[in-house]
């Protein structure tokens, strides 16, 4: 039998509950969220920045009923729970990034990010109050619904140009009090920023790997104090790597060696489940 949203939202809750540090890799699509849950991690996540790339766009270029229909197809891949990356609320009203939170739990999303970020060059950042009021709301929606919807809230100060420590925590700590169940700073610069970071909230703290001279290991994340650690768009653009080298190649040279070391389609299919 395939587990119900409340039993996938209460497992992805007690992942947070546990002393243990756990990975959360993102994948793009239903293949590499089935390859992803064939090695044993625990739950999934989606990366905006994936999810538009694999349709043509750039990141932030999906309409929220596009992004929910991609995480859709996720969520039904896999029994693992999958929360989303959710950008800003796909709003700027907090009524609107709370109808965003019952949308995304209607596509079978366990858990979802709401971010500090507005996508406007000119005012990158939500007001201070106007973003815990946006926090605040998405997480009353999340209480109303019949599970456990694990809200993650992230400031995006080190990645939108404000590399500012102390604004990062004073947010972060706002939205803790605002009934954040995660917070999230994507781009912090070393473990010693990650580390006040996790000592200045009580909740647990999710980190992101695979921006280059910024990813640390497990036990050195753990040992900081992490307790999630996501991946972004890095295995996307792993994988995009491969594609390149692999079509440069044809396109380049008129050669084909790349195939010598691909997996057989038989063993994709078993890897996958399929």
């Amino acid at each position: 039998m395939r587990l119900s949203q409340h039993e996938k939202a209460a497992r992805f809750r007690a992942l947070h509950e546990t002393p243990d540090i756990f990975v959360m890799p993102n994948p793009w699509d239903a293949g590499s969220a089935r390859l992803l849950a064939s090695l044993g991690f625990k739950a999934l996540a989606t990366s905006s920045y994936a999810s538009a790339v694999v349709l043509g766009r750039r990141d932030g270029g999906l309409s929220r009923g596009e992004a929910l229909d991609h995480a859709r197809n996720i969520v039904a891949a896999t029994e693992l729970p999958v929360a989303a990356d959710l950008e800003d609320g796909f709003a700027e009203t907090p009524k609107g990034v709370a109808e965003t939170i019952r949308l995304a739990a209607a596509a079978g999303l366990v858990g979802g990010s709401i971010e500090d970020s507005t996508g406007d060059a000119v005012h990158p950042f939500y007001d201070f109050a106007q973003a815990v009021e946006r926090v605040a709301a998405a997480v009353e929606a999340a209480r109303a619904l019949s599970f456990p919807f694990t809200l993650t809230a992230r400031s995006e100060n080190f990645i939108r140009g404000n590399p500012d420590l102390d604004d990062t925590i004073r947010r972060l700590q706002a939205y803790e009090a605002a009934g954040a169940d995660v917070l999230f700073a994507p781009g912090l610069p070393d473990l010693a920023a990650v580390k006040t970071v996790c000592a200045a909230v009580k909740k647990p703290v999710n980190f992101m790997n695979g921006l280059a001279g910024k990813s640390f290991s497990v036990e050195a994340l753990a040992h900081a104090g992490v307790r999630r650690i996501s991946v972004g768009a890095a295995l996307h653009r792993a994988a995009f790597a491969g594609l390149f080298s692999a079509a440069n190649e044809i396109a380049g040279k008129g050669t084909f060696g790349f195939a010598d070391t691909l997996p057989t389609s038989a063993q994709v299919y078993q890897v996958m489940g399929l």
